[in-house]
């Protein structure tokens, strides 16, 4: 429920008492400015813990592969910023594909998937290889 909170109390059901403003949270009465929603802080950050609950649980998740994804194609790499390593061997190292962060087209027409500042792309036979994208951010 979002907004404000109110509470009616009636005589019966025709005549209405008085209208009394709540605490979206802990239902508390509100004391102070017209347009409060919650008695306090604590209050205020529970309730939109709560609402953003399942969108923070899955970008957590995501941005979990993500930091994965980075560390192993990190640890492909080579000093010179470059490395190839097979995509069953990718693979099995717990790499997810369907996860990166963009993309980047070269003028061949090549297409790198970039894991922040790791990139990849598909080459013969099954490879793929893998570079540190500072290095070779003018990439062909």
């Amino acid at each position: 429920m979002r907004g404000s909170a109110q509470k009616t109390f009636r005589f019966d059901n025709t005549q209405e008492m008085s209208t009394e403003k709540v605490c979206l949270e802990c239902g508390e009465p509100l004391k102070g400015r017209a347009d409060k929603k919650f008695c306090d802080d604590q209050c205020r950050s529970n309730y939109n813990n709560k609402m953003n609950s399942d969108v923070t649980a899955e970008m957590r998740n995501i941005n979990n592969i993500l930091r994965k994804n980075r560390r192993i194609l990190e640890s492909v790499v080579h000093e010179d910023g470059k490395g190839k390593i097979s995509k069953m061997k990718l693979h099995d190292k717990g790499f997810n594909f369907k996860y990166f962060t963009q993309m980047h087209t070269t003028k061949s027409g090549g297409i790198y998937k970039l894991c922040y500042d790791y990139g990849y792309l598909p080459i013969e036979n099954d490879f793929i290889m893998v570079i540190k994208w500072g290095m070779f951010a003018n990439t062909n």
